[in-house]
């Protein structure tokens, strides 16, 4: 990668990121174009190869890119300081609504990344998956207490659970536009209190 790149400004960066990440949101990877990307971001496609040095480069840099932001939106939100794993997901699923305010589609791509099976990327996007979103990582930045929960549950299970069903909201309800941050988090709230009726040991047992 060029670190040219990171002389821009940080609005054509900005620009650049966004486009990728529309792009290889709406098609597999090897059907993105690659000339879509650098005309929706206003630059030319050999420009755009100037700063990467080839399709696989700008895209596992987007995919990083978004990991990077992620953690830091989930940081800021406080999300792994909770010790009550319902008000770490709430909060975990706020910041990412708010992060799609500055890059609308970066949930619709990392979601395509995630089941993307091109031999070009597939490696190193499953390298990728194993350092951030499993929960054997997350587990260790959580500060939960098992005995909170119903005799012999699956925490694994239940995380895995919780995990998919938000990330299958947000997919579902960004690929019509932008979503409505107001609606999201009613309906997350309503999403986490039935976890907690689920999963929550009820007093005596």
């Amino acid at each position: 990668m060029n670190e040219k790149f990171f002389n821009l400004s940080e609005e054509k960066q900005l620009s650049i990121i966004n486009a990728g990440y529309r792009v290889f949101a709406e098609n597999s990877y090897r059907k993105s174009p690659v000339s879509e990307i650098a005309a929706e971001a206003g630059i030319s496609k050999s420009l755009l190869f100037h700063y990467f040095r080839n399709k696989q480069e700008l895209y596992m840099y987007l995919l990083e890119y978004a990991a990077k932001t992620t953690y830091s939106y989930l940081s800021d939100y406080k999300c792994y300081e909770q010790q009550d794993i319902f008000e770490m997901m709430l909060r975990g699923l706020t910041a990412k609504i708010n992060m799609m305010k500055k890059y609308p589609d970066i949930t619709r791509f990392t979601l395509r990344a995630y089941y993307e099976t091109d031999p070009e990327v597939i490696d190193d996007i499953k390298a990728l998956i194993g350092r951030t979103a499993s929960f054997e990582v997350n587990s260790n930045k959580m500060k939960i207490d098992p005995s909170q929960f119903r005799e012999g549950l699956d925490l694994e299970m239940m995380y895995n659970d919780m995990y998919y069903a938000s990330e299958g909201y947000l997919w579902e309800n960004t690929r019509s536009g932008i979503i409505d941050t107001d609606k999201a988090e009613r309906d997350f709230r309503r999403m986490i209190n039935f976890w907690r009726e689920q999963y929550l040991r009820k007093e005596g047992e």
